[in-house]
């Protein structure tokens, strides 16, 4: 009996799970003609948007983390952000496991706020940044970030380290 009513409730669980995921990921694109997202940040406000998997749990963990660190976040489902983003510069030995877009930049995989912050404000020369694969040290995969990670610079000047913290 008890063992009943424990597989009921992970049943009850997993649908009401499936119907909030899908109504969270049902945010529409503010796409301007080139298909890029507008990032119009000129009230103050920090905003980035994510090209990701619609089955990828930790772009989700990743996207809420930057909600918590003051982000306004558009979720995009495109399961295909991995040809997006080689399109847009991204070394398709660099790819990351979503693709974001934030004050023309652009930025693949779970990259922390504070070098997002660091990259709006130096504004460097660049097409956008990188962390490779998914980390486990990094948010979207851990709570918050542990240890050093290693994101990467890529442009029309090739690819180089641009934070190793």
């Amino acid at each position: 009996m008890n063992r009943r009513y424990v597989l009921a409730s992970l049943a009850a669980l997993g649908v009401g799970g499936t119907f909030t995921f899908t109504t969270l990921t049902s945010a529409q694109s503010t796409d301007d003609a080139t298909g890029h997202a507008s990032t119009d940040v000129s009230d103050g406000t920090k905003q980035i948007t994510i090209w990701r998997d619609p089955g990828c749990g930790c772009c989700d963990t990743y996207a809420d983390y930057l909600e918590e660190n003051g982000y306004t976040v558009t979720r995009i489902d495109d399961r295909e952000f991995d040809k997006r983003s080689i399109e847009v510069g991204v070394p398709e030995q660099g790819l990351g496991c979503h693709l974001a877009e934030i004050e023309g930049y652009f930025v693949s995989g779970l990259v922390p706020s504070e070098i997002l912050e660091r990259l709006v404000a130096e504004k460097p020369d660049i097409t956008g940044i990188t962390l490779p694969g998914m980390p486990a040290n990094a948010p979207g995969m851990a709570r918050v970030k542990t240890g050093t990670l290693k994101t990467y610079a890529f442009g029309e000047g090739g690819i180089a380290v641009y934070s190793d913290e």
